[in-house]
Formats: C-alpha cells, structure tokens, sequence
C-alpha cells in the first residue's frame, strides 16, 4: 500500500461527508486521537491482513489492510481505487 499521504486526507474527507462539512471545517486534529505516525507505518507496510480503529468525537473509524476506509461502520473510501464507493 502506499499511501502515506493519502490515507490522512481520506480519513478527513470521510469525516468530513460523514459530518456533512467540508474538512477544513473539522474542529480537531487525527493526532489528538490516534498515533497518526503509527497509522502510516501500519498503513504503508507491505501486510494487509490488519484493522485498525479509533474514535473521534461523533465517529468511529476503521481502516484495513486492503485499503479501505469505514466512518461508523460505512465504507467511504477504498484507497486502490482512490475514490468514494459507487
């Protein structure tokens, strides 16, 4: 997976639709809740069999090893593709 940079601004923007604001708009920062340096080193390593869950205020996030982005149990982002679902 690569995606250092782009699994940041995924799990903003899925916050962002999942708050229905833009992220600019998001009234804390992913560090105040989550490691976010050892999110990118599990994100970025070469295993994909992981899950990883966090809470933010009003959310739940998850992120597994095959890319895929869920807000409260709702799948949102799918990084091999790089976009919202269908």
């Amino acid at each position: 997976m690569t995606r250092r940079r782009e699994v940041l601004t995924a799990v903003v923007e899925s916050l962002a639709e999942a708050s229905d604001c833009e992220p600019q708009e998001i009234d804390y920062s992913l560090q105040d809740h989550i490691d976010t340096g050892a999110m990118l080193a599990l994100v970025t390593s070469e295993h994909t069999n992981w899950e990883l869950s966090f809470e933010v205020p009003d959310h739940s996030v998850t992120i597994r090893g095959n890319g895929r982005i869920f807000v409260d149990d709702t799948l949102c982002r799918d990084l091999t593709t790089g976009a919202p679902p269908a």
